[in-house]
């Protein structure tokens, strides 16, 4: 799979949206996402990326060492090593298709 830096300019904010939650890797058993590389937990969430003037929802990855301690939805937080992954499937004939978010880290911004 394609992986893409996402280059982000200096003014760009981020803001948490959502506490991080598990990712699910299989919805029918509850089974857990890991890190193909380490077998970390990988956890999801929502954060609001502010750039020139707009504002755009976003849900990123992250593993569970990525994550600071105390996060709560509305804190400002620092993105670090930001990919994007374009994905595509076919689920009963239907197609779907987007671009997943994985970050290293997120930092609390004080």
């Amino acid at each position: 799979m394609t992986r893409i830096r996402v280059g982000l300019l200096p003014s760009t904010q981020f803001i948490a949206g959502t506490l991080p939650v598990p990712k699910v890797k299989d919805p029918n058993t509850g089974e857990v996402a890991t890190d193909r590389d380490t077998g970390e937990t990988l956890h999801t969430l929502t954060v609001f990326l502010m750039e020139e003037g707009r504002a755009e929802q976003m849900k990123i990855t992250v593993p569970e060492s990525g994550l600071p301690g105390g996060l709560q939805p509305g804190m400002p937080v620092r993105v670090a090593e930001l990919f994007a992954t374009p994905w595509a499937r076919l689920f009963n004939g239907q197609l779907s298709d987007g671009v997943a978010y994985r970050a290293a880290a997120l930092e609390l911004v004080k």
